[in-house]
């Protein structure tokens, strides 16, 4: 298979090499559901359970965006701080930006990457089993899939962050929101974060670039809504537009704050 081939490609190159490739047969892509794997140093010779973050890329985007995470595994590495990162793929050909929602047979996203692809990740890999083990954190498209996903599986995960996301679902170029759901608006389920917040606490964090024209607004909206609904959050405006340098450059601390609220490696 090719993700086996992949695998093994990484393990030639060398033994700290701790990047591969992993696939799943997905029922509610009715394919498969392939994703990136970041083990952290000391993975193969220790029986310590791990967190997981969940990292979603932006969209539009190709079949193998989910690859491009070497700033996300490079940040890790240089905080020393061990953990698992899967990045699924979030589009492919012909469906290049679904939004990470669930649209119908054959194409219901939202179900692959918070249901099915935990399922898989918790059978395969030695990870912490409990919300508490688990974050969502993506950018630009990847945010708002992130945000979504943990407000609709709040048993699941207990830490979200957007990284120059929106939060309710826009055409490819991000200028126009698209007919959607209320259940697909995060601004709408704002209360639910609130009532929610003693029986299952969530840490939410987001940040958008100052000169980030498209999204900027709608992220102020949102720490409004949070802030009126006493829903504790973080809210950060950094300089910078909607490009990888503002990711890169707030990868390390952001990813840290992410672990600050996760439960550490430990023995099983």
């Amino acid at each position: 298979m090719f993700a086996a081939a992949l695998a093994a490609l990484a393990l030639a190159a060398g033994a700290n090499c701790r990047t591969s490739e992993d696939s799943l047969r997905s029922p509610a892509l009715d394919g498969t559901l392939p994703f990136t794997v970041y083990l952290p140093a000391g993975y193969s010779s220790s029986r310590r359970r791990y967190p997981v973050i969940y990292f979603l890329h932006g969209l539009p985007a190709s079949p193998y965006a989910y690859r491009g995470i070497g700033f996300i595994t490079s940040a890790l590495d240089a905080l020393g701080r061990p953990a698992i990162v899967i990045a699924p793929r979030g589009a492919r050909d012909g469906d290049s930006d679904p939004e990470y929602l669930d649209w119908g047979t054959g194409r219901n996203w939202e179900t692959a990457i918070a249901t099915e692809l935990p399922r898989y990740v918790h059978a395969h890999y030695r990870t912490i089993r409990d919300r508490r083990g688990r974050a969502l954190v993506g950018l630009s498209a990847g945010g708002y899939g992130a945000v979504l996903l943990t407000v609709h599986h709040l048993d699941d995960f207990s830490v979200i962050e957007s990284w120059s996301g929106y939060f309710r679902p826009t055409n490819p170029a991000g200028t126009a929101v698209i007919p959607h759901t209320p259940a697909q608006s995060a601004h709408t389920l704002v209360p639910q974060l609130r009532a929610d917040e003693r029986k299952r606490p969530t840490f939410f964090a987001f940040y958008v670039g100052a000169a980030d024209k498209r999204f900027r607004a709608e992220n102020e909206q949102l720490d409004r809504e949070l802030r009126a609904a006493r829903v504790r959050h973080v809210f950060r405006v950094y300089p910078g537009a909607h490009d990888q340098s503002v990711w890169s450059a707030h990868a390390r601390a952001w990813l840290s704050l992410a672990l600050d609220h996760l439960r550490p490696a430990a023995a099983p």
